[in-house]
């Protein structure tokens, strides 16, 4: 049973929804502090006794919260929250660490602290190295050298906005209207674009965040997106599972 929880956010806001959230299905919990940076955790961690859980948040004012687990022993188990996009649910995932992504939603919230009392365990220092390493400052692909008559030219990824595949060929749309053949798969591309500036909408298409013009709601939680300059008959469905984080990556 979780009866007390240390929550690590520095927005207020985040950590104010995090604690009505976790009083309205654990009525009888005990928030036991809030925390708002790394220094302040890991002095707390060494002056008190360990929680049934710890909510933390990946960015805080003073670093990533990694940095906790390097300076002080957490043997409570941890759930992460994060504004990050997919690419970090999926290191998450590959980690088996549990994470909610923000805004934290109570169904999502109920299932994570239903897990851990079924489950709990402390995070293996073997996973958070991973996750740091993840999180290191990463170089993204910032140009395409394609072939061009008889020599090659560079596609700047500033021109493009939006790729697709069809027929299992992977093209790129520029912002001038035309296009070019990308020899990537797009699985090759999802791991090598900013994920600041691009987000896998689907199978076929990954997109810019400024090629956006609108998004629609669609039925059964799904969302359609219209891109800026595309044909009329072209239609972008992002699937309900993927709603949510596609909302997310836009908000942040």
């Amino acid at each position: 049973m979780i009866q007390k929880v240390l929550i690590i956010e520095d927005e207020k806001p985040n950590a104010d929804r995090l604690e009505r959230l976790i009083k309205s299905i654990r009525p009888n919990a005990q928030i036991v502090d809030v925390l708002e940076c790394i220094c302040d955790s890991i002095e707390w961690f060494e002056t008190h006794e360990m929680p049934d859980v710890v909510m933390m948040d990946i960015r805080l004012s003073d670093g990533l919260s990694f940095e906790i687990f390097e300076k002080t022993t957490i043997s409570c188990p941890i759930i992460f929250t994060t504004a990050y996009d997919e690419y970090a649910v999926k290191a998450f995932k590959y980690n088996s660490i549990d994470y909610l992504l923000k805004p934290v939603e109570l169904d999502e919230l109920e299932r994570a602290f239903h897990k851990l009392e079924n489950t709990s365990s402390a995070p293996e220092p073997a996973s958070l190295a991973n996750l740091l390493n993840y999180f290191q400052p990463k170089d993204f692909r910032t140009r395409f050298l394609l072939p061009y008559r008889d020599g090659y030219k560079s596609l700047q990824i500033n021109d493009i906005s939006y790729f697709y595949s069809k027929l299992k060929i992977t093209r790129a749309k520029l912002h001038n209207g035309t296009e070019e053949i990308i020899p990537l798969t797009m699985e090759e591309l999802e791991e090598q674009l900013n994920p600041k500036d691009f987000f896998r909408a689907n199978r076929q298409f990954i997109i810019h965040v400024d090629a956006i013009e609108q998004i629609h709601n669609y039925f059964n939680g799904k969302l359609k997106i219209d891109l800026k300059k595309s044909p009329e008959d072209m239609e972008l469905i992002v699937s309900r599972e993927k709603a949510s984080l596609l909302k997310a990556w836009l908000d942040f």
